[in-house]
């Protein structure tokens, strides 16, 4: 006998909130791997058994042996006792292990949700792709982290780029399918929201200045310029290398990538004040009030990093903003999709 359909979207809307929480938690974490150069401390991928961390002392000096033999430890981190190692292995251990939770707290309640028939019809889809995208990140993850263990002392900045922004793209896709079916539990006949013309530009201008930030983590170009608004007292500051060409330049020069970075911000946060405006004349006042809040916490997140030499928690916490920015334009977004012109 066929169990009959139960759809309970409300309930839905609930876990993927939730999961987005935890996502920003992993974003934070990440924020704090890379700022403590902890992200190579671990240079094998071992989905299963990398759950535990070493339990006996030869299995620390066994890691440890590991990463010895990488660029980072010889030429950077050379004379490292165990103890400073065990230090940057948590980070990169916690910063796997959220991944994983990630991972379970959606496939076993998606699983779960799917066996009780509670899945809106058109839903089911959607919910997998979202799940898929979590494997494919750790995926991306330990492609990332290959990039520095054989002849880099870091990671690609091209992969971190690609690290980071497949995690605030999989925030912005269970923040819109949270508010969809938030609307389907108060009204059965609600639609999905529609992705508009201003939103896609939005998103365009938005995502420059994500991967803009990426590169600048990457590549520690935070650390070139600590004055603001002028760099080292220049506008457009000394030292940018411009021998490879113009492209070469904005994609791997750290002076020129601080400065566009810094700059393309405005342009940024002009768009999201129109957003809310927008949004505030149609009634959705509370999008609007919450958009403009973190607007102005992460522009003024973004120079305190700045001035204070890239702060650690400072930084951090200015990531951490980028990811509940993106969120709350996701759902600024997904209003102005249900929204009459």
């Amino acid at each position: 006998m066929t169990k009959a359909s139960n759809p309970r979207p409300a309930a839905l809307a609930r876990w993927l909130w939730a999961v987005a929480l935890l996502v920003i938690g992993v974003v934070a974490v990440g924020g704090i791997t890379r700022l403590t150069e902890s992200g190579l401390s671990i240079t094998e991928w071992k989905p299963v058994s990398g759950v535990l961390p070493p339990l006996t002392e030869a299995g620390w000096q066994a890691e440890f042996e590991k990463y010895k033999q990488i660029p980072e430890y010889k030429a950077i981190n050379l004379g490292m006792t165990l103890d400073g190692f065990k230090a940057i292995f948590f980070w990169e251990w916690l910063h796997r292990i959220l991944g994983r939770l990630v991972g379970m707290a959606l496939l076993v309640p998606l699983a779960w949700f799917a066996w009780r028939r509670a899945v809106p019809k058109g839903y089911g889809w959607r919910l997998f792709a979202l799940a898929a995208l979590v494997g494919l990140q750790g995926a991306i993850g330990w492609w990332m982290v290959a990039s520095g263990l054989e002849y880099r002392t870091d990671v690609s900045h091209f992969r971190l780029a690609t690290h980071l922004l497949t995690a605030l793209f999989l925030l912005a896709g269970l923040v819109w399918t949270a508010r969809d079916l938030s609307l389907l539990a108060r009204d059965p006949a609600a639609r999905p929201a529609r992705l508009t013309g201003t939103a896609a530009l939005v998103i365009a201008i938005l995502f420059v200045q994500l991967l803009l930030g990426a590169w600048v983590a990457g590549l520690n170009a935070g650390y070139v310029a600590s004055t603001w608004p002028l760099m080292n007292d220049h506008f457009v500051p000394e030292g940018i290398d411009w021998s490879g060409g113009a492209w070469m330049a904005i994609t791997n020069d750290p002076f020129l990538i601080h400065f566009l970075h810094r700059w393309w911000s405005w342009m940024a946060a002009l768009a999201l004040v129109l957003l809310a405006r927008t949004l505030g004349r149609r009634g959705a006042r509370t999008e609007a009030t919450f958009l403009l809040l973190v607007v102005a916490a992460q522009m003024t997140l973004g120079i305190l990093t700045v001035v204070t030499g890239v702060s650690m928690w400072i930084a951090v916490l200015h990531q951490v903003t980028g990811a509940v920015l993106v969120a709350v334009v996701a759902a600024s977004l997904h209003r102005l999709g249900r929204l009459p012109a």
